[in-house]
């Protein structure tokens, strides 16, 4: 594996730790919902690295997916990815629009959230090694 592709796959890693962690406590889903969307988000840029194009500077999920399944068999549930893709900002700033109009996804949501992040890093792992 390739030295950048192995950076992005280790900064994968790091997000993925941190979520779990945080997927322990109710008061912080927003943090658990950020890092499994920074673990996605960068287990798509190692697969964009690792077929030698230029890794877009954007957090938007189904676009990198599209860039990095290329011919690659990544199949995943769009639904749960858009989810995860809307709840980024949401889990950021304070705000009364998106998917969490309340501010804050559930307990039960950012444990969906974080089953989706391991099987995304899963996949990324196997298709990179």
């Amino acid at each position: 594996m390739r030295r950048p592709v192995e950076a992005w796959l280790d900064r994968a890693r790091i997000d993925l730790k941190s979520a779990q962690k945080l997927a322990r406590h109710a008061d912080l889903t927003p943090s658990t919902a950020f890092h499994c969307q920074q673990c996605i988000e960068k287990c798509f840029k190692a697969l964009i690295e690792n077929r030698e194009m230029p890794v877009p500077r954007t957090h938007n999920l189904p676009h990198l997916l599209a860039l990095a399944a290329g011919s690659d068999a990544l199949t995943l549930d769009e639904a749960l990815l858009n989810q995860v893709n809307e709840v980024y900002v949401d889990s950021r700033y304070p705000g009364d629009t998106g998917l969490v109009p309340e501010g804050r996804p559930s307990l039960q949501k950012a444990r969906a959230f974080l089953s989706f992040a391991e099987e995304v890093y899963r996949k990324a792992q196997n298709l990179l090694s």
